[in-house]
């Protein structure tokens, strides 16, 4: 029998809060099955055997880290992402074929979602393969959910231009989009261009438009804030440049 692909989330500190319990973000049962599996695809290897680490210190793994069995995507997977069908990870899943489960790892968060791991997802399902995703923390739906924004209609657009002219074009056709249809526009941004990308904002969205910036959700310097442009314009803002944000614009 194949082994099932499991989609384990992972907390939204990137690591960096290694004394924080996990269990405070991630169920039991995520934690159980993360344990028991022997062999991942993963985003990066250093950062994952840290993830395990942690499991391993509230729950035993069914190995020694070093015995695990670790395979990263591919280096252009990172660069140019693998949700256009550009990479095959048929060949990264052969433990499946052996009858041994699998996981599925990304930096933080669902991995395939605004991360990569979608080409694994793909090719487990054209191969027969079960894909089991488990609960834990998902950035763009928990920021959505603060915004106080549509919910019902919205759109994840990933990272915008960071030249800035083009960054400005791509703000204002998402505006318009947001403003016409009601239809929430959500991005995300690397730390060390939150600011940028926030000036950006300000300068460009008009003044009735809603924004939503949220950034380490479900952690203990979590911040999230939604106004109007207008009223930002009058606030003395610090945005979180220790961790991606999440942005959200609409009316």
């Amino acid at each position: 029998m194949k082994g099932r692909l499991y989609l384990v989330p992972a907390p939204l500190d990137f690591g960096c809060s290694q004394s924080a319990d996990l269990r405070d973000t991630l169920p039991m049962g995520t934690l159980t099955v993360a344990a028991s599996l022997a062999h991942w695809v993963c985003e990066n290897a250093k950062s994952a055997r840290a993830y395990l680490k942690r499991v391993n210190e509230i729950t035993p793994l069914c190995q020694p880290i070093q015995a695990l069995s670790l395979v990263e995507l591919p280096r252009e997977v990172h660069k140019k992402g693998d949700h256009n069908g550009n990479f095959d990870a048929r060949a990264l899943l052969q433990p499946a074929f052996d009858g041994h489960h699998m996981g599925l790892v990304s930096e933080a968060g669902m991995p395939a979602v605004a991360d990569p791991g979608s080409s694994v997802v793909r090719a487990a399902h054209d191969l027969g393969i079960t894909v089991v995703p488990l609960v834990g923390p998902v950035s763009l739906l928990l920021a959505l959910a603060a915004s106080g924004l549509n919910g019902q209609n919205f759109a994840f657009v990933g990272y915008l231009p960071q030249d800035p002219q083009e960054r400005v074009q791509r703000i204002r056709e998402l505006e318009a989009l947001a403003l016409k249809s009601g239809q929430t526009q959500l991005f995300i941004e690397t730390p060390y261009r939150n600011l940028a990308m926030f000036g950006a904002l300000l300068q460009t969205l008009q003044h009735n438009t809603r924004l939503a910036i949220s950034s380490g959700l479900t952690l203990a310097s979590a911040s999230i804030a939604s106004d109007s442009i207008k009223n930002w314009k009058h606030k003395a803002v610090a945005v979180n440049n220790a961790t991606p944000a999440v942005f959200a614009i609409g009316r």
